[in-house]
């Protein structure tokens, strides 16, 4: 074949040209993919909160009648070591007064511990209830001084604006005197 008959030069193979053309459109592929990984990389949970994904709470500690607050995926988790008389208050309810009707048996299967969310269903305010000289309303739970809300023993709303119960989290008891919350 002549060099008239093939005017780029070539017997049928690659040319520099398409090699540049390659070499262009990987170089491209690359660029795009490292200018994206961090927009999509920032999409994962942070390092502190995946830290958090799963705790461990020594029960030990904490005296009948007493509760505790601990940190879980940011959040408050209250614990309650309840006495009987705040057990037999929770189980004599009936479901007909609930405004979310939960049995205490569901949200506490072990009923002298109670472990939930700490944070009001109305607006996502912190109620009060924790510390004995807190106010506990009308229910001798825990009290939203923010909006009214009151909940009973077993953490479920009786009185005010929060439509529901607080939050049981997933919780299971290791052995005895230890709970891990969350699941791994």
């Amino acid at each position: 074949m002549s060099q008239a008959a093939n005017p780029a030069g070539n017997d049928g193979g690659t040319t520099r040209r398409d090699f540049l053309l390659y070499a262009s459109a990987g170089l491209g592929a690359v660029g795009t993919a490292l200018a994206v990984w961090p927009f999509l990389d920032s999409m994962n949970p942070a390092k502190d909160v995946m830290a958090l994904a799963v705790i461990e709470v020594d029960l030990s500690p904490i005296a009948v009648g007493q509760a505790i607050t601990v940190t879980w995926r940011g959040k408050p988790v209250f614990v309650r070591h309840r006495t009987q008389d705040e057990i037999d208050q929770a189980r004599s309810v009936s479901m007909s007064a609930l405004k979310d009707p939960q049995p205490d048996e569901e949200r506490a299967p072990r009923p002298e511990w109670l472990v939930q969310i700490g944070i009001c269903t109305h607006l996502g305010c912190i109620p009060k209830g924790q510390k004995p000289s807190d106010p506990k309303g009308d229910y001798n739970g825990w009290f939203c001084v923010c909006h009214g809300s009151h909940y009973d023993t077993s953490g479920r709303i009786r009185k005010g604006p929060a439509p529901t119960n607080m939050v049981v989290p997933q919780y299971a008891f290791l052995d005895d005197t230890t709970i891990q919350i969350g699941e791994e």
